[in-house]
C-alpha cells in the first residue's frame, strides 16, 4: 500500500513541476539590472543600425532553441529596426554566466547602445514579442511588414 502512495505522490509533484515549467515558458521578464559591461560576443552581435537587437543564447542541443529561432528570425525580418542574432554558448558558458542565463533558450533584447531591455525565457511567441518591445521600436515599424 505505501507503494502505492509513493507513486501517486511522485505522479503529483511531477505534474505541478510540469505545470509551473509550462507556464513559465515563453514568459516576458524584465531586464535584469546590471552595470557589468556586456560579454565580447554579446557586444559584438549588436546592429548599431537596428532599433533592438534580439540577442537568442542557445546551446547545441537545445531543441527548443530551434524552435525560438524559426519564431524570432523570420519576425526580426519583417519588422523594421529588429534584428535577431542567435549566440551559442556551448563551447563557451561564461557568457551566459556574465548575463545571468541558467536556461536555454533565453533571448535578450538589446538597444544599440547595449542596454537589456528584456529578457525571454523558453520559447516565445511573436506577436507578444512585438507588443513588448513596441516602445522601443519605430512607430512605423511596430508591426511586421506584410
Amino acid at each position: 500500500m505505501v507503494g502505492v502512495w509513493v507513486v501517486l505522490g511522485v505522479l503529483v509533484l511531477g505534474g505541478v513541476a510540469g505545470a509551473v515549467l509550462k507556464a513559465r515558458n515563453g514568459r516576458i521578464g524584465a531586464a535584469k539590472e546590471t552595470e557589468r559591461a556586456l560579454p565580447g560576443p554579446v557586444a559584438d552581435a549588436l546592429d548599431p543600425d537596428a532599433a533592438v537587437t534580439l540577442v537568442q543564447i542557445s546551446t547545441t542541443f537545445c531543441a527548443p532553441c530551434r524552435h525560438t529561432k524559426a519564431v524570432l528570425e523570420p519576425l526580426a525580418e519583417r519588422t523594421d529596426g529588429l534584428r535577431h542574432v542567435e549566440l551559442d554558448v556551448t563551447d563557451q558558458p561564461e557568457v551566459a554566466q556574465a548575463l545571468g542565463v541558467l536556461r536555454t533558450p533565453t533571448t535578450l533584447a538589446f538597444s544599440p547602445a547595449g542596454k537589456e531591455l528584456l529578457r525571454i525565457s523558453g520559447v516565445p511567441k511573436g506577436p507578444a514579442v512585438l507588443e513588448a518591445l513596441e516602445e522601443h521600436l519605430p512607430a512605423a515599424s511596430s508591426r511586421p511588414t506584410q
